[in-house]
C-alpha cells in the first residue's frame, strides 16, 4: 500500500532519539524520503555526534531513503543548508517538522542566564531559523510558479509552555514562543498554501527521563504491535497525517497526543469580562470589581436596581 507522504521530501530536526525519531520512522513508513537532522548531543545541550547516522540506517534497512544532518538548528548557516539537502538530494522540501530542543532546568533564582539564553536559542531561534529557510524557498517556488506550494510546517509545543511547569521558565517561555510562532507562521504562509501546525506530545525520552520519568527507550524498542502509553512515537501519526495532503485545510492548530488521546487545544481566550462605560478605570476600585466581577473570589451581595 502506497503510503499518504510518497514523493514527498521531509527534514525533521532532533531526530536522533526520541520523539523526533518517532516521527521520522513515522514519515518514512508513510513514504516520504527524509533529511535526519541531530547535533548528537546530550540533553542538556551538551557535546556532539553521529546520532543520526542510527536513525538512517533504521530507515534504510526498512526499505526507505533518508540522509544525515548533523547541523546545528541554532545555527543560522546550519538552518539553511539543512533545508537547502532535501532539495539537492531530491530537488524538493515538503515538509518541516522542528522537533529538536534540550532542557536546563532549574528554579528562576538558581537559573543561570546562560542556561536560559541556550534553551531559548535551540528551540525558539532554531525553529524560527530553519521555518524562515523553508518559507523562503517555498515563496519563490510559488513565486516561480503557479503562486502556491502547499508546504508543511510542525512545530513542536508542549504541556509546560501552555500550562506552565515549575523549574522550566525557560523551557516553557521557548514552548510558549514557538506557539506564538507557529500562529503567526499559519497567517503569513497562508496565502501560498503553506499550512502551519502545533504538536504537543508525550513519552519517555530523554527529556522527560531528566524529571524523573524512568530510563528512557528509543521508539523502534516498543513493541509496535502493543500499546504503551510511555511509547514516544505515539503522536507521529498525527504528524504524518498533518504534513499530508490530506490536512491542507488545517493551519494555526494545536493538537495535544499523550498517551491515547487526541485533543485542540486552544489558546487565549476572552473569558469573563466588563466594561467601564467609556470612563477611566479606578484603581482603588478595582479590587472589589476584580474579585466579583471577572474572577468571582468574592461574593457580590444583594444588588438592587438589576
Amino acid at each position: 500500500m502506497t503510503g499518504i507522504l510518497e514523493g514527498k521530501v521531509a527534514l525533521v530536526t532532533g531526530a536522533g532519539h526520541g520523539i523526533g525519531r518517532g516521527h521520522a520512522l513515522e514519515l518514512a513508513r508513510q513514504g516520504a524520503k527524509l533529511i535526519i537532522n541531530d547535533l548528537g548531543g546530550n540533553a542538556n545541550g551538551e557535546g556532539q555526534g553521529r546520532d543520526a547516522d542510527v536513525v538512517v540506517d533504521l530507515i534504510k534497512s526498512r526499505g526507505g531513503e533518508a540522509v544525515a544532518d548533523y547541523g546545528d538548528v541554532s545555527d543560522e548557516a546550519a538552518a539553511a543548508a539543512m533545508v537547502k539537502r532535501g532539495i539537492d538530494e531530491w530537488g524538493r522540501i515538503d515538509i518541516v517538522v522542528n522537533n529538536a530542543g534540550i532542557v536546563r532546568d532549574k528554579a528562576i533564582w538558581n537559573m543561570s542566564v546562560e542556561d536560559f539564553d541556550l534553551v531559548m536559542k535551540v528551540h525558539l531561534r532554531g525553529t524560527w531559523l530553519v521555518c524562515r529557510a523553508a518559507a523562503q524557498h517555498w515563496r519563490a517556488a510559488a513565486k516561480a510558479g503557479n503562486g502556491r506550494y502547499p508546504g508543511r510546517i510542525i512545530n513542536t509545543t508542549s504541556g509546560a509552555g501552555l500550562l506552565g511547569n515549575f523549574g522550566q521558565t525557560n523551557y516553557a517561555a521557548a514552548k510558549a514562543g514557538i506557539a506564538g510562532l507557529t500562529l503567526t507562521l499559519s497567517l503569513e504562509l497562508a496565502s501560498i498554501g503553506v499550512t502551519a501546525n502545533l504538536i504537543s506530545p508525550g513519552g519517555l525520552t530523554r527529556i522527560s527521563s531528566t524529571i524523573g520519568m524512568g530510563a528512557p527507550k528509543e521508539p523502534d524498542e516498543f513493541d509496535a504491535e502493543s500499546f504503551d502509553p510511555m511509547d514516544p512515537s505515539l503522536g507521529s501519526p498525527v504528524v504524518a497525517w498533518l504534513a499530508s495532503d490530506e490536512a491542507q485545510m488545517v493551519s494555526g492548530q494545536c493538537i495535544r497526543a499523550v498517551r491515547d488521546r487526541l485533543s485542540v487545544l486552544k489558546g487565549w481566550h476572552e473569558g469573563a469580562g466588563l466594561s467601564s462605560g467609556e470612563k477611566r478605570w479606578k484603581t482603588e476600585e478595582l479590587g472589589r470589581i476584580i474579585g466579583t466581577d471577572l474572577f468571582g473570589t468574592r461574593t457580590a451581595g444583594l444588588r438592587l436596581g438589576g
